[in-house]
């Protein structure tokens, strides 16, 4: 590798370290990991331990802490992370912020995040052969956060050019 290659990667580098998206995307991403633990934990131990006994797999509360992790990033990702192409957009379209906007992109979000949460929920259910189902639920997260960023930057909160 040259000089001035390694050199034109640093800049990219650096480049993409400015803007943070990625950086308030893994914190919201983080925040989204302690819900969804949470409502796993709690679903799985007490709101549905008649149908997921100690020891078998969470099938019901992993679904339940899925989504509201989903709901939890959404917003979080809508509010700090892509604000600034909310802004952008809302200011081209001067009827402003409406609940069907909101929804929609709600609706972008999940299907954008469709692949990350299905690989997620895949993984947890196949690493839970190997370990505890919280660390292999951790496990799967991270690995889905790549897709889930790439699909919701490029379409969700992608910047849209002026009319």
């Amino acid at each position: 590798m040259s000089a001035s290659s390694l050199r034109e990667r640093i800049w990219r580098l650096i480049d993409w370290l400015h803007s943070f998206r990625y950086v308030r995307f893994g914190l919201v991403g983080a925040s989204g990991t302690v819900v969804n633990l949470a409502v796993l934990y709690t679903a799985h131990e007490f709101l549905f331990n008649a149908i997921e006994a100690p020891g078998s797999k969470p099938y019901f509360s992993l679904a339940l802490a899925i989504a509201v992790a989903t709901v939890n990033n959404f917003t979080w990702n809508r509010l700090w992370t892509w604000s600034d192409r909310l802004h952008a957009t809302s200011m081209q379209h001067e009827a402003g912020y409406s609940k069907r906007n909101l929804l929609t992109q709600l609706g972008q979000y999940a299907t954008a995040s469709w692949l990350g949460i299905l690989l997620q929920y895949a993984l947890t259910l196949w690493l839970t052969h190997f370990m505890h189902y919280l660390l292999a639920n951790v496990i799967a997260i991270v690995i889905a956060s790549v897709s889930n960023f790439v699909a919701n930057d490029r379409w969700t909160f992608r910047h849209r050019r002026k009319p």
